[in-house]
């Protein structure tokens, strides 16, 4: 949703860093491309003005002036105020003193409320509360049932005694989804309200009863982050009419230019709580204001990604996995293990989602969108047409094996032959890792050098110095270069008198020769 609005940020910041000083001028025009790219985006004009008057006054003072790099200070400031409009901090939910805690889910109709009431239910089980739906939306036709459907795949519990369908008091079945709630021990209930497709007094009213009649903890106003503008003037009205405690952005994973998302918060002064980027019942999660910004800018978010396996992957299986890496040259590491790690993988998300935060790839934004997610299963595919003493022992897999692995798998041979290659390729690499030799071809770096060898070969490569080929400079060097063994044999490094106490101390041989 935020592709444009990050390349055109990028293009500017690219701009800025071939500069060792910044004028008044380099900035003037930062900020202008910066206003452009968020006019562009569908920020609202207050926020866009607000926020670039920020930027310059910032800019122009002494952070910049006096920084070692300037333009990478620029990108802080832009950073932090684009955390400011988003929010500034993480929002939490407040829960109740005494159960139930009500949540009351308000916004228009197509906003995504009644998937999002699973969504929030889901996440909120899996932090280890029992959660309860409430159906209060019995305008809409089927708004009901399907209430009902999210709720199972959600596996939490539904309460909603009215058909819908235009029969049935929502204010009632509101109020007596407390007592249920008390009843089947239920700590948190989740109202699902009506819509309509744009604001009316009769939606404002039946909202306002609904809230008068189990006193929300938290109201959140579901935004489509894909209607644009509107999303803002719809939250104002919502605001001043019902009031709500914060925002919960759907379809994230939209291709709108997704301003509204940068301006609601800044707008009505409430913050952004939630974000929904997928169709996925677990494509759900708090928002995080600074790791957005922080993906707008094309930085990623390692954080996100962090909790996300943390999630999916369990210390004990990973300690596991480490030690099979790590013993006799990652021989212990077969197929079976790279397909359950492969698995795992995929239970984190899309691919390609994955790929997005982490920093640095919003440069390979077209190859990240050409995966194809099929690979993977694929690859899958292959791997489970094998015996498992295939599986356990790869290099067994001849021409024959190769092609009724190939049959059974419904690719082609070679395809067969890519995998078991790439295996043992990445097997190896996983394992110099393991065991302490960083990624290969990156040397000199602790943890990230690529062996001895290679590490000998680049110091065989630094012997010795060359001379010039013009013979009277070569002479000038030699005699430079007698000059300074002269006054190296009269006194110390430092230029001090040899021999005296104290001045014993001399440079180690391999830097005397660096010194000629």
């Amino acid at each position: 949703m935020f592709d444009t609005l990050s390349d055109r940020l990028s293009a500017t910041f690219k701009n800025l860093r071939g500069k060792g000083r910044l004028s008044e001028a380099d900035i003037d025009g930062a900020a202008r491309e910066i206003r452009i790219a968020l006019l562009e985006a569908d920020v609202a004009l207050p926020v866009v003005r607000e926020f670039i008057k920020q930027v310059k006054t910032r800019a122009l003072g002494a952070e910049v002036s006096k920084a070692l790099n300037p333009s990478q200070q620029v990108i802080k400031i832009v950073n932090e105020e684009l955390v400011t409009i988003l929010g500034g901090e993480t929002r939490r939910l407040r829960f109740a003193k005494t159960a139930p805690t009500v949540i009351m889910l308000a916004g228009l109709q197509g906003a995504g409320k009644t998937t999002l009431a699973g969504k929030l239910g889901l996440w909120l089980k899996a932090q280890g509360h029992s959660p309860l739906l409430v159906a209060c939306d019995l305008q809409r036709p089927n708004a009901v049932n399907q209430l009902a459907v999210v709720a199972e795949r959600a596996g939490v519990a539904v309460y909603a005694p009215q058909p819908g369908n235009g029969v049935g008091d929502p204010v009632q079945v509101a109020k007596d989804s407390i007592e249920h709630a008390r009843t089947k021990v239920h700590d948190i209930v989740i109202v699902d309200t009506a819509g309509r497709l744009g604001i009316d007094q009769e939606m404002m009213q039946q909202a306002a009863d609904i809230r008068d009649a189990v006193s929300p903890d938290e109201i959140l106003f579901v935004v489509d982050a894909m209607i644009g503008q509107d999303a803002v003037n719809t939250a104002e009205a919502f605001r001043d009419g019902v009031g709500f405690d914060g925002v919960v952005l759907s379809k994230l994973d939209g291709d709108a230019r997704g301003g509204a998302a940068l301006s609601v918060a800044h707008v009505t002064g409430k913050q952004i709580m939630f974000a929904s980027n997928g169709e996925k019942l677990d494509d759900f999660d708090a928002f995080h204001p600074d790791r957005m910004a922080s993906r707008i800018l094309g930085m990623g978010d390692m954080l996100s990604l962090i909790e996300k396996a943390e999630q999916t992957f369990s210390q004990e299986e990973a300690a596991k996995m480490a030690s099979k890496l790590a013993s006799s040259k990652g021989k212990d590491f077969t197929l079976d293990d790279f397909l359950a790690q492969m698995e795992q993988v995929r239970k984190m998300g899309s691919i390609s989602k994955l790929l997005g935060m982490l920093p640095g790839m919003a440069q390979m934004k077209e190859q990240i969108n050409n995966i194809d997610e099929r690979d993977v299963d694929r690859t899958a595919a292959i791997i489970k047409s094998m015996t498992p003493a295939e599986r356990h022992e790869p290099t067994i897999i001849n021409g024959s094996r190769r092609a009724r692995i190939a049959k059974g798998s419904g690719v082609e041979v070679s395809a067969v032959k890519s995998l078991v290659e790439r295996f043992f390729e990445a097997r190896k690499m996983m394992s110099r890792m393991a065991q302490g030799g960083g990624m290969p071809g990156m040397p000199g770096i602790p943890g990230m050098g690529g062996g001895p060898g290679r590490q000998k070969k680049q110091i065989k490569q630094a012997k010795g110095k060359r001379k010039s080929g013009n013979p009277m400079k070569r002479k000038a060097e030699e005699q430079a270069a007698a000059a300074r063994r002269e006054a190296a044999a009269q006194g110390n490094a430092f230029g001090l008198p040899a021999g005296e106490p104290g001045n014993e101390f001399e440079l180690p041989d391999e830097f005397k020769k660096f010194m000629g």
